[in-house]
């Protein structure tokens, strides 16, 4: 059990370590692509907004030649006429998308922009600027530096009604670090993350799992000694793990009630049969040795009793192995009169009383087997009358049997229904039985779904469902 504990820790530990990884792949994943579109979008808009302070300076009419454009690699501007040549341009800009800024240059064809921006169909007029910018990527080199660019276009005219287009950059190199930055913060946290996870998970897991550790052990030592007294430990928690601990000790205290009651059944049955036999023998052994004075009627008695007491003993046998009973349809009415007819020659006979027509489910031998024990209980304690009768009560059949004796007191009701109890202990055995009678009956009719008790101090009542 000590490995499975283990195994258990370690599936937590990778199980929440794995979790928390596809956790923060996906987060991180989800951050570097808005984190991405957010700085794209910033240089975009820093792109347009240069693109349109070049397109107003030209829609107020300032010749091309003195327009205020941007110096640097920051913020590249090319402006070009309708037919493709360069009207101005950054200092320093050499190229834009691989072409080079020279006196007669068109503008690259296929350049990727944004349909939705795109309205080559719209006329603006003389000194107005175009409503809509169209956003692209590329490169441009500055200087000897050639680099990526978020590009802005924007149409303008000026006072004369000349178009010009003018192309704006603006870095992509902040995004690109910004973004490397955190993906690489994410490459290095991200293991120590999840080691620490992996060691939070261990540690809070065998914290947790240390209780059953505990359990293992005392049952381990429990099975060692065969001494079912002891219990696990209950950590009192209220969890899962205390529930688990109070039902192994619920367990191994019904395990000790049967093995104590298993060795006093033994201990009892070897000192109930140890009486016949011994009379038998010394019958015996005494007619071998003085044929004269052989007690032949009391060797058959001790045989009877010896056999009875076998017959008891297997039946219960087979009740405490959890033998169902037979599913057949029984009149106890009839079942009643059968066992009474019976009864010839009794101390005591049986008188009977009402008999309600009613059937039960079940095996007739061994419900038989319960009539004729409360018999035999109620004639062996009467005075002068046994009765017994039969009734309906709702779903239930109802045998009762009683007598005129002097009853069962409140405190031994139970207590008369445990094997081997007689509450008269003064009484000779073949007068008192084995004191298994109760037992059996009651046994039996719990297997048929039944109950039976005392309901008075002589009356024994036996409950059965209805067939």
């Amino acid at each position: 059990m000590r490995r499975v504990i283990g195994k258990v820790r370690v599936r937590a530990a990778l199980g929440a370590s794995l979790v928390v990884a596809v956790a923060l792949v996906a987060a991180g994943t989800a951050l570097l692509l808005v984190l991405k579109n957010n700085l794209v979008d910033q240089a975009d808009l820093q792109a347009e907004n240069t693109a349109r302070e070049v397109a107003t300076q030209i829609a107020t009419g300032k010749p091309y030649e003195k327009l205020d454009l941007p110096d640097g690699d920051d913020r590249p501007v090319v402006v070009l006429s309708e037919d493709g040549r360069v009207l101005a341009a950054g200092d320093d800009v050499r190229a834009v998308d691989g072409k080079a800024v020279t006196a007669r240059q068109t503008p690259p064809a296929g350049q990727p922009h944004d349909s939705d921006d795109d309205d080559d169909d719209h006329e603006i007029k003389p000194g107005e600027v175009e409503g809509k910018a169209r956003h692209t990527g590329g490169t441009a080199t500055v200087g000897h530096r050639t680099a990526d660019y978020r590009f802005a276009t924007v149409e303008a005219k000026d006072t004369q009604g000349g178009k010009a287009v003018v192309r704006a950059g603006a870095p992509l190199a902040a995004e690109r670090e910004a973004v490397g930055s955190v993906r690489t913060a994410m490459l290095i946290g991200l293991p120590c993350l999840l080691l620490v996870v992996a060691g939070v998970t261990w540690l809070v897991t065998r914290r947790a799992l240390r209780p059953v550790e505990g359990i293992r052990r005392e049952m381990a030592a429990i099975t060692a000694s065969t001494d079912l007294s002891r219990r696990v430990p209950e950590p009192g928690s209220r969890d899962e793990i205390d529930r688990l601990a109070r039902t192994t000790n619920e367990t191994l205290g019904a395990l000790q009630e049967s093995v104590e009651r298993q060795r006093r059944f033994v201990a009892d049955a070897s000192h109930e049969l140890r009486s016949p036999i011994a009379s038998l023998r010394t019958q015996l052994e005494v007619g071998i040795a003085h044929p004269e004075l052989l007690d032949a009627p009391g060797a058959v008695e001790d045989a009877v009793r010896l056999q009875n007491l076998a017959a008891d003993l297997l039946l219960l046998a087979r009740l405490d192995a959890g033998e169902r009973p037979a599913d057949a349809r029984i009149d106890l009415a009839a079942l009643v009169r059968e066992e009474v007819s019976q009864r010839v020659g009794d101390r005591i006979a049986v008188q009977v009383g009402e008999l309600a027509g009613v059937e039960v489910a079940g095996s007739r031998s061994q419900l038989g087997r319960v009539l004729g024990n409360l018999l035999d209980n109620a004639q062996r304690h009467a005075r002068e009358s046994v009765r017994a009768s039969v009734a309906r009560e709702g779903e239930w059949a109802v045998l009762r049997v009683e007598d005129d004796g002097p009853g069962v007191p409140p405190e031994e009701r139970e207590r008369i229904f445990e094997r081997f109890v007689r509450l008269d202990d003064a009484r000779s055995r073949d007068d008192g039985g084995a004191g298994l009678g109760l037992a059996i009956a009651r046994d039996v009719a719990g297997r048929h779904g039944g109950t039976l008790a005392v309901r008075t101090g002589s009356v024994f009542e036996l409950r059965l469902p209805v067939a």
